[in-house]
């Protein structure tokens, strides 16, 4: 390989490295998780930061949730798990700093950690999975049968 083949080549990796960030590179600004729930087949509801309903359905399933809400703002989202017989479970899921995001220090300057990263939510991550503990509802105890006493006559 030439000597401006190479330069070439090494300019369009640098190049490519200062106009996106590290964590855009390695990581995702989108994630699948899974929603399910003990016992199986609730209803769950996932509803973002701003209350939008973003998915719905019934565990087990698997969704691809976005980590970020905007410019340096991760998401945070409302579960809502229900079924017949449970009482009802509310959980949030907040994005965490995706730890790709501090490789900008070395890999993606000031572009990717100040604008590129920030922008696109890659700075943040979410966990791979939401598990609810639906409590069962206790039945109220049904009355005995009374004891039918006879008396018999004589």
């Amino acid at each position: 390989m030439t000597s401006m083949k190479k330069l070439a080549l090494a300019a369009s990796i640098s190049a490519s490295l200062l106009v996106s960030g590290c964590a855009s590179i390695v990581s995702d600004s989108q994630y699948p998780v899974v929603v399910k729930s003990e016992p199986s087949g609730a209803e769950y509801q996932i509803r973002n930061r701003n209350g939008s309903l973003v998915h719905q359905g019934t565990t087990p399933s698997t969704v691809t949730l976005k980590s970020g809400a905007g410019y340096f703002k991760g998401e945070r989202y409302k579960l809502h798990f229900s079924k017949e017989g449970y009482e009802d479970q509310d959980y949030t899921m907040d994005s965490s700093m995706d730890g790709w995001y501090w490789g900008n220090l070395l890999f993606g300057g000031l572009i990717g950690m100040l604008a590129v990263d920030p922008a696109t939510g890659a700075m943040y991550k979410l966990p791979p999975a939401k598990t609810a503990n639906l409590v069962q509802i206790p039945m109220a105890p049904t009355a005995p049968e009374a004891e039918v006493v006879s008396s018999v006559s004589e």
